[in-house]
């Protein structure tokens, strides 16, 4: 077998990239695969190859219905019709029909989520599952940056399919993290490619600043000097439209927002515009990049800060994968860790949340000695979906039937401490690591406990490294006007004075 042949025929690529020949190889000799591949180089095709000649079914277990939406199109542009995404965005009607037609699919996206569906569940255990696969697989770790309670789960799940081959992929996760995702599954014997978390070509550059009217002022000069197209990220909706809007009407670029407030055909219509060159720039919350396949991404700059140093990976990772020279830049303004600690402390239910619950609405929910939640105590309580869905697994783990109401309470408040003790130490990691003076590659390889065994030139704005070296050579859209003087500064006040940059 060819495996360079297959990748021509039906890919038109002529080579493989980093580790992706190893995976495959791996998993045609039905091998129990971990993959840990740097941010663009390929994962998906880690799946895609192999399926091509593997009978039955393979099932891709994913954690953003986007992320699925741009991996359908994605086998679509490359000429493969049978595959679909098993998500909330079918209708009543699209999703029967898929469930007469499942065996005649190759490949079936879905969610962790989807797999608790009992009905769900039994139609897919018809199949015959030839590969089953989890993307980005730190997800299943209570350390991963990005633990999600469902995909916990899927070990059990994987059980239920008959233990299939596995395929985990993920791009950042700690040797801790690595072992629990092998843990998690019940991969006994299982073979680990483990690339470098590097990517030579992408030079890192900290600019510390005073304030926000100085960060916005930077982002403008910046976006009117560098080289396109680049992606800006934000942790506020809010803020991204604002710079998109003004990055826009100062003629500095063609520049979109893109968030999770945005309907499905927005979203999708914005993504393809900066896909085929339509937009230069897009003004992103972390709900951008993951699974899009855009080579020729020169920049990213952080607004706000990271939440920590895998997600920071994960991001920049969308710049330079056609292997040219690109810039990730990040700004920053002492007090700037507070937003991430707010987020932190918000994506978790908060003790007085958890007393409420299950000291004043005990009659609701302890019933014949065991614990039901309702879904009307979620909103009477305030939690949002991602803190509703924390408590609802703890309640509805079976690990925990036999303990006692109290001790559910007790369980699930010890988690949100530990959680939250995590998630704040990721934060102050990334801090430091913004604030050091020696050169941040070695750090970053460091923490995934790699050496940085040649020199990479250029590295680092500690290791001196010049952001002229990455501006276009004629800049016509630079407006008339310096964007860092004081100007800039008052027609932005006037613009986001009145506006709250944190949601």
């Amino acid at each position: 077998m060819e495996l360079e042949k297959l990748l021509k025929e039906h890919f038109g690529y002529q080579r493989f990239k980093t580790g992706q020949k190893e995976v495959i190889t791996s998993i045609l000799s039905g091998q129990h695969t971990l993959a840990m591949l740097p941010t663009g180089t390929g994962k998906s095709l880690c799946y895609q190859l192999p399926g091509l000649l593997l009978n039955g079914q393979i099932l891709i277990v994913s954690p953003l219905l986007s992320l699925m939406q741009d991996q359908v199109e994605q086998f679509k542009r490359f000429g493969e019709k049978r595959v679909i995404a098993l998500n909330s965005f079918l209708s009543g009607q699209e999703r029967q029909d898929a469930f007469n037609h499942l065996n005649e699919y190759k490949f079936i996206f879905t969610s962790p989520e989807m797999l608790k569906i009992p009905s769900i569940l039994r139609k897919l255990q018809e199949l015959t599952i030839a590969l089953f696969v989890v993307d980005e697989a730190h997800c299943i770790s209570q350390w991963g940056f990005d633990f999600r309670p469902d995909y916990s789960k899927l070990g059990e799940i994987r059980k239920k399919f008959g233990n299939p081959l596995t395929l985990a992929l993920t791009a950042t996760a700690t040797t801790k993290v690595r072992e629990d995702i092998i843990g998690s599954l019940d991969l006994e014997e299982v073979v680990k490619i483990e690339s470098t978390i590097d990517r030579p070509n992408i030079g890192f550059y900290v600019k510390e600043l005073d304030d926000f009217r100085d960060k916005q002022a930077t982002i403008l000069d910046l976006v009117a000097n560098l080289k396109m197209p680049g992606i800006i990220y934000f942790s506020s909706k809010k803020v991204a439209e604002h710079m998109a809007l003004v990055l826009t009407e100062k003629g500095i670029c063609q520049a979109m927002a893109y968030h999770g407030g945005l309907d499905q055909n927005t979203r999708i219509l914005i993504q393809q515009q900066f896909i085929y060159g339509q937009l230069d720039v897009i003004c992103a919350t972390s709900a951008f990049g993951m699974g899009i396949n855009k080579e020729n991404v020169r920049f990213i700059i952080h607004y706000h800060m990271p939440m920590q140093i895998e997600s920071y990976l994960q991001e920049i990772g969308r710049a330079g994968r056609d292997g040219e020279p690109s810039i990730a830049i990040l700004l920053y303004t002492r007090g700037d860790e507070q937003l991430p600690l707010q987020l932190a402390e918000s994506e978790l239910p908060s003790e007085l949340q958890i007393d409420w619950l299950f000291k004043s609405n005990e009659e609701k929910i302890l019933k014949d000695g065991k614990v039901t939640l309702n879904r009307e105590l979620m909103n009477l309580g305030g939690f949002s979906e991602i803190q509703w869905r924390i408590v609802e697994d703890f309640v509805n783990n079976s690990s925990v039937e036999t303990i006692n109401y109290e001790q559910i309470q007790i369980t699930i408040k010890e988690f949100v401490k530990e959680r939250l003790a995590t998630k704040k130490n990721n934060i102050f990691r990334m801090k430091t690591w913004i604030e050091s003076n020696t050169c941040r590659r070695e750090q970053i390889l460091r923490y995934f406990d790699e050496t940085l065994h040649e020199v990479v030139n250029p590295c680092c704005d500690i290791c001196g490294i010049q952001l002229n070296d990455y501006q276009r050579i004629h800049s016509s859209n630079i407006p008339s006007e310096k964007v860092t003087e004081q100007t800039w500064k008052d027609y932005l006040a006037k613009i986001l004075i009145n506006s709250e940059l944190r949601e």
